[in-house]
């Protein structure tokens, strides 16, 4: 079925409920007027009915699959991520000295979500190299920015987040892996690494993995974990991809859904890296990315019950089953009540999970614009809320 993009529903809601406009009197985004912002909305969704929602039955039918250590993404995959990369859609609200377009947080989750809504597989690819682009952005060098931010903000290179061990699962502190100082600058990162999203690709010339380890030096607990940035392939003198790190794929997850999107156990085995942040600052730098996952994961959630929801009203409006109730209706089963009362919950339930993504989202904007304390307050108020009842 043809995926619609509900384009009438995020100009209401920047119009009248979150308050768009607050964020385009600033300096920061005054370049963000509406007719910018509807323009980039129809063109994402474009994208989404016309590049992306294809690819979503091509995810199931034929999964992402490892062959001889490389992983090989699903049939049109390579396509759609060139169409998305290409449009300038991962660095939507990225720094523009580096080749972002520097638009609002809150542009982007719409964006975000249409895609999710289209290919929730296919778009977890861009999600991930966007929280570690902000990440970069926040905590990493000059030198790091110089060479990683353009890569990744054009879609040449793709990033990952490697937190969780096999033994550790949720309990991040209990983490193993281990780093060690090379005497130049650069560090060797030893561990294994479970449920990374897109931890390999076949499309990206380069996967740049942010890894969570500990120094020799460090104590126990999350205070002793430091962040380092591990490319699947050492940057040359130019600053291309060029000889292999030593980190591979061992396995990819068998999981119920979203089988376009490989979930990795990755290895690393002294492979090189940088130190992102202070030491001991790991935990800090990565609640960067992942805040800005927290709400990218909420509005999946909405994008695939959106996606849902467009589903079952072409199916009540074509299904036909006994006799209906109302006189002159559409014969199809969306004339009994209750179908009915399903359909409105549903859409009910997406508005509102909508709408308090988009809030937060525009308190994020608000946030970085002013520097005030009220609005961050509010954003980090609004971030696991905007996760909760999206993903619910």
């Amino acid at each position: 079925m043809p995926y619609s993009a509900p384009l009438d529903d995020y100009n209401f809601l920047f119009d009248h409920v979150v308050g768009l406009d607050k964020v385009r009197q600033h300096d920061r985004f005054e370049d963000a007027s509406d007719d910018l912002t509807r323009a980039i909305l129809t063109e994402a969704g474009k994208l989404c009915e016309e590049v992306m929602a294809p690819l979503q039955r091509a995810g199931d039918m034929t999964p992402s699959y490892l062959e001889n250590g490389v992983v090989r993404t699903a049939d049109g995959y390579a396509d759609g991520f060139k169409a998305i990369a290409e449009g300038g859609w991962i660095g939507m609200s990225a720094n523009p000295e580096f080749g972002g377009m520097g638009l609002p947080m809150t542009v982007t989750t719409a964006v975000n979500e249409m895609m999710s809504a289209a290919c929730l597989s296919l778009q977890l690819a861009p999600l991930m190299s966007q929280g570690q682009i902000e990440a970069l952005e926040h905590h990493a060098s000059d030198a790091i920015k110089d060479i990683y931010l353009p890569k990744l903000i054009s879609g040449e290179w793709t990033g990952t987040m490697n937190l969780t061990e096999p033994q550790a699962g949720s309990d991040v502190g209990a983490l193993s892996s281990k780093a060690a100082e090379n005497g130049d600058g650069t560090y060797r990162v030893s561990g294994q690494k479970i449920y990374i999203s897109w931890g390999d690709n076949d499309f990206a010339s380069n996967i740049c993995h942010l890894v969570l380890a500990r120094l020799p030096s460090a104590p126990a607990g999350t205070k002793g974990i430091s962040l380092f940035l591990v490319p699947k392939y050492m940057p040359d003198e130019n600053g291309e991809a060029g000889v292999a790190n030593s980190l591979k794929v061992v396995s990819l997850e068998h999981k119920m859904g979203l089988h376009g999107s490989p979930t990795c156990v990755m290895q690393y085995d002294e492979a090189n890296g940088w130190l992102v942040g202070p030491e001991g600052g790991g935990m800090a730098a990565m609640f960067t990315m992942m805040n800005n996952a927290r709400l990218g994961v909420g509005c999946q959630g909405i994008g695939a019950g959106e996606g849902a929801y467009q589903h079952a009203l072409a199916y009540a409006l074509d299904r036909k089953q006994g006799r209906t109730p109302v006189e002159g209706g559409s014969g199809t089963i969306v004339d009994h009540a209750d179908v009915r009362r399903m359909l409105l919950s549903m859409k009910a339930d997406l508005f509102a999970a909508r709408a308090i993504a988009l809030s937060c989202a525009v308190a994020i904007d608000m946030g970085t614009a002013t520097g005030e304390a009220e609005w961050k307050a509010r954003a980090a108020f609004l971030t696991p809320i905007s996760k909760a009842f999206g993903t619910r």
